[in-house]
């Protein structure tokens, strides 16, 4: 059976457990995460494993809710996170308490544009990614990883840490690891357990009219063309679309035709009171 991770909730534990791992001269990848752990997390876990040293973070930051979303409700479930990071492998878990990470008198935060302010997740969350960077570039300066693991599937999040980490010089390696889907293409997400079953029946539709759209962008059919019909497809299984974009995959500009660049398309929509959201390279 896995040895049971270590799991450490002061800096001076955090920092005496990393200098043990440098010292052995050991390379460590850093799994960020807010708990609440499914398959999607542990593939991230079994990607990190390409390091001598896997660490995963447990921290619901508090930084990036808005006063309008219930931080309080967010689903807590340490004990059997535990448990899935012992059978994944994982060394180290860095749980600090919130005085920890933000401790009396912390006042400093991360501003981000380029990817972060494109008009898309931006547009419905204007403090999210802010909060975002800044307890990631905690996570990044308290652990020194080597690699940082983030899912595509919150994609906008992942460009927005890749170019902070590179703007800053944190010298880490920003990995994005491909989204884990259901067998119908549903992305994994703890909203998920939220739809009910006509909903879950209804719901592959995102990953279906992404498909559908991208291949029809790739064989050079209009953008605009191609992403108004499949917003209206989307419409008409039953979501209300808050966007459904072709995008730059870098810089997440917009773009007009399929040779500004590689391409990404992304969606978020709501059905019934869940909110979903995905997204696709071209």
């Amino acid at each position: 059976m896995p040895r049971a991770p270590v799991i450490v909730r002061t800096i001076k534990a955090l920092d005496r457990a990393m200098a043990r791992y440098r010292a052995a001269g050991e390379t460590v990848a850093l799994v960020p995460t807010m708990g609440a752990l499914h398959a999607g997390h542990l593939a991230l876990v079994r990607r990190a494993h390409r390091a001598d040293r896997v660490v995963a973070s447990i921290f619901v930051n508090p930084a990036q809710f808005a006063p309008t979303e219930d931080f309080a409700s967010y689903p807590r479930t340490f004990e059997a996170d535990i448990a899935a990071l012992r059978e994944a492998g994982v060394d180290l878990v860095w749980a600090p308490p919130r005085e920890v990470m933000y401790p009396d008198g912390f006042v400093t935060s991360v501003g981000v544009k380029g990817p972060a302010t494109v008009d898309l997740e931006d547009r419905f969350r204007p403090h999210f990614f802010g909060g975002v960077a800044t307890v990631v570039a905690k996570l990044f300066a308290q652990c020194r990883p080597d690699f940082a693991l983030f899912g595509e599937k919150d994609y906008q999040q992942l460009k927005t840490v890749t170019r902070m980490a590179a703007d800053l010089d944190l010298k880490v390696k920003v990995i994005g690891v491909p989204t884990v889907r259901e067998k119908d293409g549903l992305a994994l997400s703890s909203r998920n357990v939220y739809l009910s079953g006509a909903e879950r029946t209804v719901a592959p539709t995102l990953y279906r009219t992404l498909k559908e759209s991208a291949a029809r962008i790739a064989a050079r059919q209009p953008i605009v063309r191609v992403m108004s019909e499949g917003w209206i497809a989307i419409e008409e299984a039953g979501f209300a679309v808050d966007y459904f974009e072709a995008r730059h995959a870098e810089s997440l500009r917009r773009v007009e035709t399929v040779d500004d660049g590689p391409l990404r398309l992304l969606v978020a929509a709501r059905l019934g009171k869940t909110r979903l959201i995905d997204n696709i390279a071209v």
